[in-house]
């Protein structure tokens, strides 16, 4: 099966194969590099035109990448061809000076190209390990559209940076129900505004985690399903408005496949980049700002420091709602102005995200829902949570932080709405990310449900919530979000 897979270029998008995650050239380079292999064990009269095949097809296949780009996952491929390549022409040469082939006996010659498949074996299994993500198809009956702001909050000092005159800016990244866009219009890249902001953001990434900037390359060069600045759609009224808090070091993009499945259904999603919390921040004025929460390694002090990062989380989280119902208003210009219906929100977000989405929800009450996708509740526990909540959580095994599970029940415990806790099988603290999508399939790190059933679960879940919560749709709620795991509910006055 055939899937589209988006490069940086504002060209035609490169196909590749799924599962494979490799293109048609690269394809065809690795079966020219295991023809080359296998040639040395053909019968005599089959093995001079295999090997020269082989060997201008490989040579072909290598120029031509040279001159769109190799992938890091080819080395492994381009260097068992160059080590066997020799080997598999030097008999032919002989033969064409009127010398006698030699050929190396058997027993020899296995090993050598034992190691020259396991080379060229590397090559697939890399781009099946680190892939370009290919983002799901929105299911919904709206295009999407996105397009990215920054504000800056006049009225609170940034408490990351020592200077009295710095004011807190967050960059806000919409995802938004939009016209069609005409065929072969330009996708918007994954994790940034161009293809250097989203490299920088990779990098960055990667590096936050402890992982060399190569091996998570092909973020660079995917792109999403949305289209920045699309006309809004003509239709749908005025739209919800879900707001979303990435995990620490996270950042506002790292729920791509989520938010532009809301968004096809006829949901706002606006993600916030937290600078100097986020893992990297990019401004308009060019300044790039780094994170600068780290652990102490001391659990009581960590708990402080969090609860603090939290608190900031959610006053951006509050900011930028107050920002948008400025923007239905039309005090700030913009082709949303109109359409958005803040008066139906939700806070969400994922991780140390998820406990802000909390925090915000328990202080402003313009959010109507909540949404925490496996984040530990951090910050003050009162007052008493009155808004309907969602916590989805991945599967709880002895690793899980003893202090986790009693956390949320003391927060579910005394809402004074019906909220929900679902605990996913198989699922990871990545699970409820992109980051089944191009990470390697580790079931601790990214579960075990597999790179399309993981955003898809975070999407109808979620959506079924925002549905029944925000659009007051008659849905089964407890029977939708059971078929996905173990539920429990938490009733007003009556516990779980």
């Amino acid at each position: 099966m055939w899937h589209r897979v988006p490069r940086p270029e504002d060209g035609p998008v490169t196909e590749t194969i799924t599962g494979l995650y490799l293109s048609p050239l690269e394809l065809l380079a690795l079966l020219a590099a295991l023809a080359l292999v296998v040639a040395r064990w053909l019968p005599p009269v089959a093995r001079p035109r295999v090997t020269l095949a082989a060997a201008g097809v490989l040579v072909l296949s290598a120029l031509v990448l040279a001159v769109t780009g190799i992938r890091w996952q080819l080395l492994p491929v381009l260097a068992g061809a160059a080590l066997v390549l020799p080997f598999a022409l030097a008999p032919l040469l002989r033969r064409r000076g009127g010398r006698t082939a030699w050929r190396a006996r058997w027993w020899l010659a296995l090993p050598g190209s034992l190691a020259c498949a396991g080379l060229v074996a590397m090559g697939p299994l890399a781009a099946w390990a680190f892939p370009v993500p290919a983002f799901p198809e929105p299911s919904g009956g709206f295009a999407v559209g996105t397009r990215v702001m920054q504000w800056t909050d006049t009225q609170r000092p940034e408490t990351f940076t020592p200077e009295p005159e710095d004011r807190r800016t967050v960059v806000t990244q919409l995802w938004y129900p939009a016209r069609k866009s005409p065929a072969g219009t330009p996708r918007a890249p994954y994790l940034g505004r161009t293809e250097q902001e989203a490299r920088t953001v990779a990098d960055t990434l990667a590096g936050y985690v402890g992982l060399p900037g190569f091996l998570v390359d092909g973020l660079p060069q995917a792109r999403s399903h949305a289209v920045f600045d699309a006309p809004v759609a003509g239709e749908g009224g005025r739209f919800p408005v879900v707001l979303f808090s990435p995990g620490s070091g996270g950042t506002r993009a790292q729920n791509t496949a989520w938010a532009e499945e809301l968004a096809s259904h006829g949901y706002v999603v606006a993600a916030l980049d937290h600078p100097y919390d986020s893992a990297v921040v990019l401004l308009t004025d060019g300044r790039t700002l780094r994170s600068r929460t780290t652990s102490s390694g001391d659990r009581d002090q960590d708990a402080v420091l969090a609860a603090d990062w939290t608190a900031v989380r959610a006053a951006d989280l509050s900011f930028v709602l107050t920002q948008l119902d400025r923007l239905d208003r039309g005090e700030i210009s913009d082709p949303l102005t109109g359409r958005l219906d803040t008066a139906r929100a939700a806070a969400t977000g994922h991780s140390m995200g998820g406990a802000a989405a909390l925090q915000a929800a328990r202080q402003d009450h313009r959010f109507g829902a909540v949404i925490d996708l496996d984040g530990f509740p951090h910050g003050p526990a009162a007052p008493a949570l009155d808004r309907p909540a969602l916590v989805l959580t991945q599967a709880i095994t002895p690793a899980t932080d003893p202090d986790y599970l009693p956390r949320l029940e003391t927060v579910l415990r005394s809402t004074t709405a019906t909220s929900y806790r679902l605990t996913v099988p198989g699922s990871a603290h990545l699970t409820f990310t992109d980051g089944p999508l191009y990470l390697p399939p580790v079931p601790s790190v990214v579960g075990s449900l597999g790179r399309t059933k993981s955003p898809g679960l975070v999407a109808s879940t979620t959506l079924a919530f925002l549905d029944t919560t925000l659009r007051q749709k008659p849905v089964d709620l407890p029977g939708a979000l059971s078929s996905y795991g173990a539920l429990t509910t938490y009733t007003p006055g009556g516990g779980p």
